[in-house]
């Protein structure tokens, strides 16, 4: 299901997310999902509860984007690195096998990750450029940062891998866009990020 442009939207506007929490878009409160309303407990057994860990865990991995960024500025090294990304989805991908999920649907959402991740770093190279003194001083050691990528990539699989239903369900949309709208809040996420989120979440909804 693409969704990037309606998820966008809503992220971008505060009204969008006062609507989804109380409702008012109407499939949030489709018959078969739970109340995703402010202040409702979203648990891990509910739809709201199993994807908002999705959100989360993608603009957490978002903000590694800034640390890989900030190691490739001034090396004249590409934001695209094919082999570290076949690396990437290959271990997701065992990873999803191992734990009963389906590895193509992993892959095809892990795919938009690295996508959103690639949005960032052009996106910060591109401010840099324009303005150096907002440019890095200091450059992150690349394989810290990937030691860290690495442990949300395992995270991110065990989300997907528990949220089958939730994922496939006809109101996942709208509550995947709550989740993430409020993941923004919680964040301060700027435009640029706000914009990988999105990018991030393209693939969730609509696979089993």
């Amino acid at each position: 299901m693409q969704l990037t442009t309606s998820l966008r939207s809503a992220l971008v506007a505060g009204a969008a997310a006062t609507a989804l929490f109380t409702g008012a878009a109407g499939a949030v409160a489709a018959p078969a999902a739970p109340s995703a309303a402010a202040g409702a407990p979203a648990t891990v057994h509910s739809p709201y509860g199993q994807l908002r860990p999705l959100a989360a865990l993608s603009a957490e991995r978002l903000a590694t984007g800034d640390l890989v960024a900030a190691a490739k500025w001034g090396t004249g090294g590409p934001v695209d690195d094919p082999a570290r990304e076949r690396e990437v989805l290959r271990a997701v991908a065992d990873q999803a096998r191992e734990l009963g999920a389906d590895p193509a649907v992993t892959v095809r959402i892990f795919r938009d990750q690295i996508e959103a991740s690639k949005v960032v770093q052009r996106g910060l190279h591109r401010a840099w450029e324009a303005d150096p003194g907002r440019a890095p001083t200091e450059r992150p050691d690349l394989g810290e940062v990937r030691k860290e990528i690495n442990r949300i990539n395992g995270e991110l699989v065990r989300a997907i891998a528990g949220s089958p239903y939730a994922r496939s369900a006809p109101y996942c949309a709208p509550l995947l866009t709550a989740a993430a709208v409020q993941v923004r809040h919680e964040r301060q996420l700027d435009g640029l990020h706000t914009g990988a989120l999105a990018r991030s979440l393209r693939s969730v909804c609509g696979g089993g």
